[in-house]
């Protein structure tokens, strides 16, 4: 009589873990990395984790960092956002994926957008089974989000949810080789805000040693917010909820609160003498450094650390389309982000202008937020990296458009990451208003990004002619693929390359408000 096999039970450094077992395959859920983030600790550095007594079981999702409930106008971003707040303190944990036989495998870990409020290992994109299917471990993990991960605070470290990935990261060299995975190979990669974060960590002395490649989904090496602009946000925070701006003051909040607080800070001027708001107002949290990470990656900080760096190709358009303001967009709807975004508002609408003749006011809105929010930043951080003759960096455009919003949406910003993850088959992807539209994804397309993403990790090369600051060579990635030298070098050329370089228009003028703020 056929018994199947028993559920693979995996020794951790606090203790063993028992997870489930699909086919070749090995899947285990929400293991801890750091001790559970309660009161005055939701503001501290991340501490290790009490070890435990007997197997724990991890065949089950695990609590998400507190978040409030997020949409998108008619876009159902359910797959991407997944079941908001799940509720436990326990939630400083990982995910791994892993065949379930052989070692020495390349390690791929994940970090989760989600506008550094939102977001959690529980999303649908995010299962690894396809990577742990083609010999990876994948792991994911969940971080400090919204007041609790990146409100600058006196008394407390900054940045503490870029300190949560590090420790993440920790616990993968001590642990990952007991899953099969090798701790000489570790990929760190990620998207949106998450890719932000794999910026931060490339310009972090702390995380060394701890991976050696590193992947960039429509990120930004300039999305960092000076310590002069966060203290504009930790003053709101502290007036929302009644108290003085200081850590110990914030420790006593219930969490509940600090997510309703973290919902109302919108509408908060981030432009100084000296510097834009990186996020357009979209959200009131990035990291908080006085050197952008672009800026540190240019010194030299991750030298040997190879990067492939990318965007889609109408990042714009998923906070445009969505909310019916695409095809609504005028001319001052161009100008605001022009000005809110750009030392030179005018000069900066002309060169869009003169690059897409015949583009609509929305198309234009869409360049420009795109570039402002994650192109200028790829393209700044992909080239401090291929300064250095010991790492190399590559560079792709996803060009894929989905037809979803009647075929508005387009090649949105999320919109590549069923593809990466192999799964741009699941149900809840397809329909009017999904990710990815009425059509079926072409598999072929998602088995060849899946692929290459894992050939990166594994060999360093994704397949096509590193980046440089001469030739800018990048792969557009759609339906064929086709390599591009400098692909509107116009456009990339009239943004700041560094975070030094951004001053306030001398027009003056007063900032416009968000669409989604």
């Amino acid at each position: 009589m056929h018994h199947p096999p028993p559920d693979p039970v995996v020794t951790t450094a606090q203790g063993p873990v028992r997870g489930l077992r699909r086919g070749d395959t090995t899947a285990f859920l929400a293991i801890p990395y750091a001790a559970p983030p309660r009161g005055a600790a939701r503001f501290a550095p991340p501490r290790p984790h009490a070890p435990w007594h007997g197997v724990r079981d991890a065949t089950a999702p695990g609590p998400t960092a507190p978040q409030s409930a997020r949409g998108l106008g008619g876009l159902d971003m359910s797959p991407y956002f997944g079941t908001g707040w799940s509720r436990g303190d326990d939630y400083l944990t990982v995910n791994v994926w892993a065949p379930a036989e052989g070692g020495d495998l390349p390690v791929m870990v994940f970090v989760h957008g989600g506008g550094f409020v939102a977001g959690s290992t529980r999303s649908a994109l995010y299962d690894g089974s396809a990577f742990a299917r083609d010999g990876v471990v994948l792991v994911t993990l969940n971080y400090r989000l919204g007041i609790a991960g990146f409100l600058d605070l006196p008394g407390a470290p900054a940045n503490r949810g870029l300190l949560d990935v590090v420790a993440a990261l920790r616990w993968v060299g001590e642990n990952i080789t007991a899953f099969g995975g090798d701790r000489q190979r570790v990929t760190l990669f990620g998207q949106s805000a998450g890719a932000t974060l794999v910026g931060g960590v490339l310009a972090a002395p702390e995380a060394a040693g701890l991976f050696g490649r590193a992947i960039v989904q429509s990120g930004s090496g300039l999305g960092a917010f000076t310590p002069e602009q966060a203290a504009r946000v930790t003053r709101a925070a502290a007036g929302a909820l009644g108290i003085e701006p200081r850590a110990d003051a914030f420790a006593g909040v219930p969490d509940d609160r600090l997510v309703e607080a973290a919902a109302r800070l919108t509408g908060i001027d981030l432009r100084t003498g000296s510097h834009r708001d990186p996020l357009l107002g979209l959200s009131p949290f990035s990291l908080v450094l006085d050197t952008q990470p672009a800026d540190t990656v240019a010194t030299g900080l991750s030298s040997g650390i190879d990067l492939l760096i990318g965007t889609t190709a109408e990042e714009g358009n998923l906070y445009l389309v969505p909310v019916d303001q695409y095809a609504t967009s005028t001319p001052k709807d161009v100008e605001d982000v022009a000005a809110r975004s750009h030392p030179h508002p005018e000069r900066l609408v002309e060169t869009y202008r003169a690059s897409r003749p015949g583009a609509s006011f929305g198309e234009l809105r869409s360049a420009l937020m795109g570039d402002a929010l994650f192109g200028a930043g790829s393209r700044a951080l992909a080239a401090a990296t291929a300064a250095h003759p010991r790492s190399t960096a590559y560079a792709y455009e996803f060009a894929w458009r989905s037809r979803a919003l009647g075929g508005a949406l387009g090649a949105a910003h999320a919109v590549e990451l069923p593809f990466v993850f192999d799964l741009a088959h699941l149900p809840q992807l397809h329909g009017p208003t999904a990710l990815l539209g009425p059509d079926r994804a072409p598999a072929a397309l998602a088995s060849r990004v899946h692929a290459t993403w894992i050939r990166f990790a594994e060999f360093g090369d994704p397949g096509w002619d590193p980046y440089d600051d001469e030739r800018r060579a990048t792969m557009r990635i759609d339906t064929e693929w086709t390599l591009l030298d400098d692909p509107r070098g116009q456009e990339g050329r009239a943004w700041p390359r560094s975070g030094r370089a951004w001053r306030r228009s001398a027009s003056g003028c007063t900032p416009p408000e968000s669409p989604l703020a």
